[in-house]
């Protein structure tokens, strides 16, 4: 029977009138396809060719418009997390004002002495309102005192005399004093700082110290000579508890059977509690064993003490042919310290409900590195500080790193060198795909998150202090904020003078001939 939809090669119309209108473009094909079989052989290819040059056209047409709805799904993902944000900071804000308000009204019921708080000038000059305070709690009779006798006195005195106040930074916001400090003072007209940040630390032992953990470079014959050299030195003179590595302890009992008063631990949960039981960390070897004593404390960290056993090293102060001499000084103290500032980062995956559903931390003394491992499409990350965006990273991967980090990769990576008591935290760029990409220097207290968004081309890879690789998929996030628990490490002469040695004999930071002094000079 022939197919009602053709008749003599043309569409008749009954076709028209018993088939819907999304049928034609089924039938006009159809009718392209007989065409094409009625044609002579020889021009077949011609066909062919055309045919495939046509279907490449149509499947670039759909990957565009595939990549056109996968970049539309990233924005309003995201558009959607910014308006969740936003609805939940509104909402914090209007629970805040309508407890203030309620505070408020409870106010002219309350007596003198239920408000320690306001002085009684305040409930005097106010009457029934009772409260003159704004909502930070400045009196405006704390600014202007005196009472004028008419408005241009009052105009007068406003003009001349200055109020004096402080300026205070609270930590996140916080409720309470526990994070809130005095920085700048504003007496008689003049700003000025209270207190630096960066301020030359010494340590002093209000007793003496009881325990020693002593933390060794691998596979090293010098380093083995000298941890039993110590671990005697220690015990003997100093009359200390020596806590080392099951490794080491293996290796020193190997050495000789005395060696039965070295402590070790059995496993991961006894490593939690270390510092209950540490007064002070030995290390012997590089930066490399630093970063490790570092690792081993999930929270507060003794003070260490690095001997320089390693190839470089920019936080290992002291001279291990002086251990000696330098130990006695520490444990003798007071001595001076580097707090050295430490990130704590959080990995969240894209199928976390909320912020807060994050891996486990990880603190990082030098750097997290975002790279693109083994792929070789760019990277391509989302950047922000405090849920502001920053920028784009699109190039090999970024480096978020600690002043104490900055002489390592960052320092490869094309960043600045920053003095290690500056805190700080490092944004510096992988090779960018981009000429005006420099690197960032953030302050402290802010918090970076880097996201991989949904239409990257491929995973990302993050490794902390160089170790713990973790993918980051499409809709992952890492978020990087300053841990509240530095490294304190010693000093030799204080942390100004160890650092400039440490760039000058590590680095030969600025190393060049001295110009001659014979050629011409400006007064010829």
């Amino acid at each position: 029977m022939m197919s009602p939809g053709l008749e003599n090669g043309r569409v008749s119309s009954s076709y028209h009138e018993n088939a819907t209108s999304e049928m034609v473009p089924l039938a006009y094909s159809e009718k392209a396809v007989q065409e094409m079989l009625q044609l002579p052989l020889e021009g077949l290819d011609n066909n062919l060719v055309e045919f495939s040059e046509a279907m490449r056209t149509v499947a670039k047409a759909l990957r565009r418009a595939a990549e056109g709805k996968t970049s539309a799904q990233a924005e309003a993902a995201e558009w959607k997390r910014m308006f969740e944000l936003e609805k939940a900071k509104t909402l914090q804000l209007e629970r805040k004002a309508s407890s203030s308000v309620n505070s408020c009204c409870d106010l002219p019921n309350k007596r003198p002495a239920d408000l320690p708080d306001q002085p009684e000038k305040c409930l005097s000059e106010n009457g029934k309102n009772g409260h003159c305070c704004g909502a930070n709690g400045i009196c405006n009779h704390e600014v202007l005192d005196g009472e004028p006798t008419s408005d241009s006195e009052s105009v007068d005195k406003m003009i001349v005399k200055k109020a004096s106040f402080k300026l205070s930074w609270n930590r996140n916001r916080s409720k309470g004093n526990r994070y809130k400090h005095d920085v700048v003072s504003f007496d008689s007209g003049n700003i000025k700082t209270k207190e630096r940040s960066s301020k030359q630390i010494y340590l002093k032992w209000d007793s003496n110290p009881q325990t020693v953990l002593i933390l060794t470079k691998p596979n090293s014959d010098s380093v083995k000579l000298l941890c039993s050299e110590l671990v005697r030195w220690l015990k003997e003179e100093k009359k200390l508890n020596i806590y080392v590595e099951p490794r080491v302890r293996s290796d020193l009992l190997k050495e000789s059977s005395s060696f039965n008063f070295v402590q070790t631990w059995e496993d991961d949960k006894e490593v939690l509690h270390l510092h209950t039981k540490v007064d002070l960390v030995v290390t012997l070897g590089g930066d490399g064993t630093v970063l490790w004593a570092a690792s081993l404390f999930k929270g507060p960290v003794p003070p260490v003490v690095p001997l320089s056993m390693g190839s470089l090293g920019f936080m290992t102060a002291f001279h291990s042919e002086q251990y000696k001499e330098s130990l006695d000084s520490v444990l003798r103290g007071p001595v001076c310290i580097t707090l050295r500032h430490r990130l704590m980062c959080h990995v969240i995956r894209e199928t976390a409900k909320h912020e807060f559903d994050a891996e486990e931390p990880i603190l990082v003394l030098n750097e997290v590195t975002i790279d693109r491992g083994i792929s070789s499409y760019l990277t391509n990350l989302e950047c922000y500080c405090d849920n502001t965006f920053v920028t784009c990273v699109q190039g090999d991967g970024l480096i978020l790193s600690t002043t104490s980090g900055s002489t390592a990769y960052s320092l490869a990576a094309g960043g600045s060198m920053v003095h290690p008591q500056v805190p700080g935290i490092l944004f510096t760029p992988i090779c960018p795909h981009s000429l005006s990409f420099r690197p960032l220097i953030l302050p402290e207290h802010v918090t970076v998150r880097v996201q991989v968004p949904y239409n990257s081309r491929s995973p990302a890879y993050a490794s902390f202090d160089g170790k713990d690789r973790k993918m980051l998929g499409p809709g992952d996030a890492l978020i990087c904020s300053m841990a509240p628990w530095p490294v304190p490490t010693a000093c030799q002469v204080d942390s100004t003078s160890d650092f400039l040695r440490s760039i000058h004999e590590g680095l030969h930071w600025n190393l060049r001939k001295i110009q001659n002094s014979d050629g011409p000079s400006s007064s010829t």
